[in-house]
């Protein structure tokens, strides 16, 4: 199971952490990713970060101003999110992936149930 926290709602410019935590099974042998998907679109890729930490990757819409870490002692991957804007705005999930970088949302295999983020000008 993955479990999204930290989505609230925010002025732009504001930043906020995202987590997500997994229970009931290990994750550190996996790429976890974030999307998110704002009402009437569809679900788009933000991050995702490797096993080991050691390399991540980004959407041009959040690169420069989000970051992606991980915890694999805690099971938990962290999002980073600066310089907020409205476009921001979406529920963001968690996701369990291959053991290689990847950005296409077919290629994970669990998801979390998201944690809305609401970004007002």
């Amino acid at each position: 199971q993955l479990v999204e926290s930290g989505g609230e709602s925010v002025q732009a410019g504001g930043s906020l952490r995202l987590s997500c935590t997994a229970s009931g099974r290990t994750v550190s042998s996996r790429t976890i990713a974030w999307f998110r998907q704002a009402p009437g679109e569809e679900r788009r890729f933000v991050a995702c970060i490797s096993r080991s930490g050691n390399e991540t990757d980004y959407a041009d819409s959040v690169k420069g101003r989000s970051t992606i870490s991980r915890d694999n002692a805690r099971n938990t991957v962290y999002l980073q999110m600066n310089s907020l804007k409205p476009e921001d705005t979406a529920v963001y999930y968690c996701a369990v992936g291959p053991v290689w970088l990847a950005r296409g949302a077919i290629d994970y295999i669990y998801w979390g149930q998201g944690t809305l983020v609401t970004v007002s000008s």
